[in-house]
């Protein structure tokens, strides 16, 4: 097989699967801490964890560390965001479709007992059978991929659904970094579009996308969502995602971080572009990871959206070096996250040493067919 020369640096190469590794990794340590506050208002929260409320992650679903359905779907966006550039080699080139294909893969985890080897495209995540929990997933999310009907912004599925649960699932959209940033703004809203048609909702997901495109670039926390906002400013319904991220920028001079800020920003609304505020709020007050999480989950909204949509842009900020050893040592299916995060650096850095239409390595296109 033929070797294609590095077109990055190995440095480059460390860093870039360092933030792809922190942004995956650190999106699902939120949204295990996040899970086992779910559905609990602020009081309850202290009720059950102490006057500070809950500092670390305690058992849901059965287990400490327990991901939800956000951490599942971010998986299966990865796999269909490296079935697009594996299929480019045939002339197949429509990321929406390989996306919409992979979240669909996800959609029969939500139905079937476990994995079935007779398909042929499943390719090696949907054999995970960890995958293959039912964690709470939004309604829209089961209803938009309940059929295969592709939708689109101007026929968008549920065009009522506001929360955000297809935010949670686009920061890998965010890690195509040799993407133009408008272009990982468009992808990402037509394929929030397929569960949340709501404006505000598709909105927020391009606009995480595009701050966490920044962070993976280098940029500062303002800087990238000081790009997000111009990059906002030109589609339609952009308003309520606009005021929503300035007031998340502005809260950051107003006094000592806490639960009274995130009220202020509307995190106990169950609306995608107030989950996306609290997050790049927690983000750039947060002193350290723990800090930002710990602020991410305690509030009366939901505390798993906020702090899965928190970790992936810490991480992506930092890397997975600074994320917390002992959070990590317990997060379920961490071991798929880092083989997963480590394939998408792969072949986002050395994809034509991987595949090309005359010489490819049949051991990858065994783990993402091209079928």
């Amino acid at each position: 097989m033929t070797t294609a020369a590095a077109v990055w640096g190995r440095a480059e190469q460390q860093d870039f699967r360092s933030r792809v590794r922190g942004c995956l990794l650190g999106g699902a340590v939120g949204d295990a801490l996040g899970a086992g506050a779910a559905g609990l208002s602020l009081e309850q929260i202290r009720a059950a964890h102490g006057p500070q409320g809950l500092m670390e992650p305690v058992p849901a679903y059965g287990r400490r560390g327990a991901v939800t359905a956000a951490t599942q779907m971010t998986l299966f966006t990865v796999d269909g965001l490296i079935r697009a550039q594996v299929r480019r080699d045939i002339g197949a080139w429509h990321p929406p479709t390989d996306v919409h294909r992979a979240h669909l893969r996800w959609a029969a985890t939500q139905r079937d007992w476990g994995p079935d080897e007779r398909r042929k495209d499943g390719g090696w995540l949907a054999r995970q059978e960890w995958l293959y929990a039912r964690r709470d997933p939004s309604r829209a999310c089961l209803t938009g991929f309940g059929d295969e009907v592709l939708g689109t912004v101007e026929r968008p599925k549920n065009p009522d659904a506001r929360d955000a649960g297809a935010a949670v699932r686009s920061a890998p959209f965010g890690l195509l970094v040799g993407w133009e940033p408008e272009l990982v703004c468009q992808l990402a809203v037509e394929c929030a579009a397929q569960t949340h048609g709501h404006p505000s909702a598709y909105l927020s997901a391009g606009a995480f996308a595009l701050i966490v495109h920044g962070l993976a670039r280098g940029e500062t926390v303002d800087g990238a969502v000081q790009r997000t906002l111009a990059q906002l400013a030109r589609r339609p319904g952009h308003q309520p995602v606009t005021d929503a991220l300035q007031q998340a920028l502005g809260a950051v001079r107003q006094g000592i971080p806490g639960p009274g800020r995130l009220d202020a920003l509307g995190a106990g609304e169950d609306l995608a572009e107030r989950a996306l505020a609290a997050a790049v709020y927690c983000t750039l007050v947060g002193e350290d990871i723990r800090h930002g999480l710990r602020l991410a989950v305690n509030h009366d909204g939901p505390s798993a959206a906020t702090a899965a949509l928190t970790g992936a842009l810490l991480g992506a900020l930092h890397g997975e070096t600074a994320l917390p050893p002992a959070w990590l040592a317990e997060l379920e299916g961490r071991g798929t996250i880092l083989e997963l995060a480590d394939d998408f650096a792969m072949e986002m850095t050395q994809g034509a040493a991987l595949h090309a239409p005359a010489d490819s390595s049949a051991a990858w296109l065994t783990r993402y067919p091209r079928d």
